[in-house]
């Protein structure tokens, strides 16, 4: 069997008497989207954060690539291959969408020549190729998200983490983003951990799936498992789903 690309052991994280995670465990296998589901206020974010170096875990162990990344950097962990989206986006607003992505690019690629095929493939890719003289900030929403994947893509990660990439679309544009994940890990063999409240496009491209209730975790199995599941149907799904 191939060795996972992450695991995660027992890993917790407690803000003074809040204990926002609570011994979590989940592995991730390369070339699969991984999707963590769950409630407002479940852990996701704050996983998200452990996993990415942004938090160290008050307790547990992360592994990336069989290596022990437990307490690194942010920036260490996405020098090893293990980058990450926001939110609420990471786009610098007054700089042109050709150097935002550029910014993703520097580390990765060592000569201005390969930097500038890097930054036209990624926005080619993510449907920026006419925009790349746009100030970020001047973009629609909906593309204001993709230059916020394309940011992080362009560093080629072995693991790219999404954090809420769908929030704010229309169907239309979720579809398109849908394309473009998939696109991602189709064709760039690219490892891909999503977080989403989008229910229909997480069950749609995720192979499996890992559901957090109260910091702790409630399931973990296929798309047809989870939407199955009763205990999560009760804590998050609804009867509806």
């Amino acid at each position: 069997m191939t060795a996972p690309l992450l695991v995660a052991q027992a890993i917790s994280r407690r803000f003074g008497g809040i204990l926002a995670v609570n011994d979590f465990s989940f592995e991730i296998q390369p070339g699969e989207v991984m999707g963590l589901i769950g409630p407002n206020g479940a852990g996701k974010s704050t996983t998200f954060n452990v996993i990415s170096g942004f938090y160290k875990p008050t307790t547990g162990k992360l592994t990336f690539l069989g290596e022990d990344i437990t307490g690194l950097s942010a920036a260490a962990i996405s020098r090893r291959g293990l980058v990450r989206t926001f939110q609420h986006g990471s786009l610098l607003r007054e700089m042109t969408v050709h150097d935002n992505i550029l910014i993703g690019a520097l580390r990765a690629v060592r000569d201005n020549s390969g930097r500038e095929m890097r930054v036209r493939e990624t926005a080619a890719l993510l449907g920026l190729g006419g925009l790349l003289h746009a100030t970020a900030g001047s973009l629609p929403h909906g593309l204001q998200r993709m230059l916020s994947i394309a940011i992080a893509f362009a560093a080629r990660p072995k693991l790219l983490c999404l954090d809420e990439p769908l929030t704010g679309l229309n169907s239309t544009e979720a579809v398109a983003a849908l394309e473009v994940i998939g696109r991602i890990r189709d064709e760039y063999e690219t490892t891909i951990l999503l977080v989403d409240h989008n229910m229909r496009v997480v069950m749609r491209i995720c192979d499996r799936i890992a559901v957090l209730n109260y910091g702790q975790k409630l399931a973990e199995g296929t798309p047809e498992e989870i939407r199955n599941n009763p205990d999560v149907i009760r804590a998050y799904l609804g009867d509806g789903e």
